[in-house]
This record gives structure tokens, C-alpha cells and sequence, in this order.
């Protein structure tokens, strides 16, 4: 990769664009043609050091809101799913422990790795993979987002991975990688649409994903939870597809895409007359409203990475590689 400049130059090849589209503008107007936009034109996202220093002030905001269980400490560093997830995390930590996290363990990241796509316009993104003190052997993937020129670096998608699970993406010779188009049509899903597909999937079934944890293994699970002695449990799945959960995909080498995308789900427990709702932990009941008689309602965020393939590829199904998800509320009555 071209040695690193620091954010200075991606801001100075952000107003050069402008400046220059502005210049084309002008003259192409007066000769009737259509006018170019400087928000079109294809720049890297980041550069490394602002990646590098993002995830730096990610990383402190989230250890001293872990600390304090005070989500107002890390708001402006997280976004979209994660976002719902820590705040959820804190708000029932705080209601168990409101002078703070007595188990509180500082987050460290190592072994870095930032996967930077060029593209136009906004949202810019930046992916970041890392070992991390916890969660065992798994390294945590972040997606770092912004919504505008001097906005602040904000992580919409985290997810745990296996080192080595991801597959090789697709980058150029100054090794920036490419953002695909969430409604292209050139894989088995279009991106855009794997939220919603996921959701119908965990309904119905087919062949869209492949097999594994998160696809066929989970619906079983699902199903066998869902009728219980004195017990009935409904699931019910909604996709998540704009704004800061708008769905993110990089193309990968061999031509398909690792989609980034969110859901949101519902668990409804219900129990027979004459029986009651299992007990809960205190965080869910930190976590709930009303009062929990016959029903419990549980809500979660849910986000996930996914390998797309390129249509007509012999694989041919979605493979979900990883999903992270979070409980956000729950209603009793």
C-alpha cells in the first residue's frame, strides 16, 4: 500500500475532487452537458492513520463507558446495531451496579488489520479486524462508518470471528479494496437485499443460505424451543436496511461479496394458564417493562457478516459467517 499521509491528505484529495468536478461543471454546463458532481468521484475512504487513530478513540470511549456503565461515554463512537447493543448492555449494568462495572476489564486490541475500500461519496467505511483480551481466541471485526466530511468515525457492525474465517478481498495495486453496490445483481443475494432474505429464511426455510450455525442449526434450535411444557415461544424476524444500519459489502477476490447487514428479532414467551414465564436473569429484568404474568417479550438486535457469492458460482448459497447479537428491551404482561 502507498505509504500513509495522514487524514490531511484525504481531506485535501476530498476538496482537489470538488474543486476540479466544480471546474468541469462550469464548462460542461455551458455546452449542454450534464453536470458532474464532486461526491462521485472514488476515493479511498480513510487513510491508515485515520483508521489507526478511529479505532484508538473507539477503544477509550468504550472502556471508560464499560467502567462507569455510562453509555453517554462511548454515544459518539457507536452506531446502527452496535450502537442498540452497548447501550442496551450499559443501561442494565447500571441498573445492577450504578456506581459502575465492578468486573470491569479494560478492552485491548492487537495484531491490527484495516481493510480500507475506495468509493463515492457517503457513507464512508473502513473495516478493522483485531485480536482482542477477550472473547477468547476470536478476533474482533468492527465496521467504522461516517455520514459526512468532518463527522466523527462511529462502529455500526461488530461481530466475533474465528482467525482465518474471512475470505481474501479483492484489492487494487495500492492495495485499497472495492466497495460493491448493495443492489447489484451480480451475486446469488443482491447485498441490499440480504437483510430481508435472512428474515424470510428464518421463516420459511429454502435454499437460499447454506448450512451452519446460524442458518438450518439455528432454525432447529428455534423450532425445538418453540413448544415447551407449559410454554409457547414465537420468533418473529424483521430486517434492517437503512441509515446507520444500511447494509455494507466488499467484493472479494474470487468475485463475490462479504456483506455486512443487520435484523432485528422478537421472542415472544408465552406460558399456559396455571403456569408462569420462566425466571430471568437480572439483566433481562433490568432490562423489562410492565409486569411479567403470562407473556415476556424479548427484543434483540442481531448483526452479522455473510460471503455472497457471484451468481452462477458453483457454491451458490449465502454463507453467514458470523452473527453478534444483543438483547435491547423486553415487555412483560
Amino acid at each position: 500500500m502507498s505509504r500513509d499521509r495522514g487524514p490531511r491528505r484525504l481531506r485535501r484529495l476530498e476538496r482537489s475532487a470538488l474543486i476540479a468536478a466544480s471546474v468541469t461543471a462550469l464548462s460542461l454546463t455551458a455546452s449542454g452537458c450534464v453536470v458532474v458532481h464532486g461526491e462521485r468521484e472514488v476515493l479511498p475512504s480513510s487513510t491508515r492513520a485515520e483508521a489507526a487513530k478511529a479505532l484508538e478513540q473507539f477503544t477509550s470511549a468504550y472502556n471508560k463507558a464499560d467502567k462507569a456503565y455510562d453509555s453517554s461515554l462511548d454515544a459518539g463512537h457507536v452506531t446502527g446495531a452496535l450502537g442498540d447493543i452497548d447501550a442496551a448492555r450499559l443501561k442494565a449494568g447500571h441498573t445492577l451496579s450504578a456506581s459502575g462495572n465492578p468486573a470491569h476489564t479494560p478492552l485491548k486490541l492487537t495484531d491490527v488489520t484495516y481493510t480500507i475500500p475506495k468509493k463515492a461519496g457517503w457513507p464512508r467505511w473502513f473495516v478493522a479486524e483485531a485480536q482482542g483480551n477477550k472473547g477468547g481466541n476470536l478476533h474482533w471485526l468492527l465496521v467504522f462508518h461516517r455520514d459526512g466530511l468532518g463527522r466523527p468515525w462511529k462502529v455500526a457492525y461488530l461481530t466475533l470471528i474465528r482467525p482465518g474465517t474471512l475470505p481474501k478481498v479483492k484489492k487494487d495495486a495500492a492495495g485499497w479494496a472495492e466497495a460493491v453496490p448493495v443492489n447489484s445483481t451480480e451475486f446469488a443475494v443482491p447485498p441490499g437485499d440480504l437483510s430481508k432474505d435472512y428474515a424470510t429464511y428464518l421463516k420459511n426455510g429454502g435454499k437460499v443460505f447454506a448450512p451452519g450455525v446460524h442458518t438450518d442449526q439455528w432454525r432447529a434450535k428455534r423450532k425445538k424451543q418453540a413448544k415447551k411444557p407449559g410454554l409457547v415461544t414465537q420468533f418473529i424476524d424483521e430486517p434492517l436496511i437503512s441509515g446507520s444500519y444500511a447494509p455494507l459489502a466488499l467484493r472479494t477476490a474470487d468475485g463475490g461479496a462479504l456483506v455486512f447487514f443487520t435484523n432485528r428479532r422478537y421472542e415472544k414467551q408465552t406460558a399456559f394458564e396455571g403456569t408462569s414465564i420462566p425466571a430471568q436473569t437480572a439483566s433481562v429484568k433490568a432490562l423489562t417493562t410492565g409486569e411479567i404474568k403470562q407473556s415476556l417479550t424479548l427484543e434483540y438486535m442481531s448483526n452479522g457478516v455473510a460471503l455472497d457469492p457471484k451468481r452462477g458460482s458453483s457454491s451458490g448459497q449465502v454463507s453467514v459467517l458470523s452473527r453478534l447479537e444483543g438483547l435491547t428491551s423486553a415487555q412483560g404482561s
